[in-house]
């Protein structure tokens, strides 16, 4: 498996909305708990300043109730065009770990717009995996909410 495999997942899809729209889904806290899950979980947004050097924070929850906490900082905040932030998972005790990037770009395309999810700096390949079904998954919900 090379580096890039083990290091980063990298998604796409084409969505019939325009990148104007896609974008408000990603920052306003209230669309974003509509999506931004894999399929069998809800994501409670905690805090959300979509903002360069704007904290966020989420707790995924399961369908036993039970939640992790995940947060980061936003790095980029360029409407409609591009979003990049940080990403950890907390412990039990709020402390984040093991620190990746997220960036996110939204490209006009016939018939809507492509946006798309770059993921990486993964430590492990089962935590690259983990993250590619659960991009998956969200980017599947966001164009059910965006197609309307």
């Amino acid at each position: 498996m090379s580096k890039a495999a083990v290091d980063e997942v990298r998604l796409e899809r084409l969505i019939p909305a325009p990148p104007e729209q896609l974008f408000a889904l990603w920052v306003d806290p209230v669309q974003l708990a509509k999506w931004w899950a894999p399929d069998g979980h809800e994501m409670e947004v905690v805090t959300l300043e979509a903002s360069p050097g704007g904290r966020w924070r989420n707790i995924l929850r399961g369908a036993d109730g039970g939640g992790m906490a995940v947060s980061g900082v936003f790095r980029v905040v360029d409407p409609p065009r591009r979003l990049a932030f940080s990403w950890a998972w907390e412990d039990e005790r709020g402390e984040p770990g093991h620190e990746t990037e997220v960036t996110v770009t939204f490209e006009p395309a016939p018939g809507g717009a492509r946006p798309a999810v770059l993921h990486h700096r993964f430590a492990t390949p089962a935590g690259r995996a983990r993250h590619d079904r659960g991009w998956a998954a969200s980017l599947d919900r966001l164009a059910r909410l965006a197609g309307g």
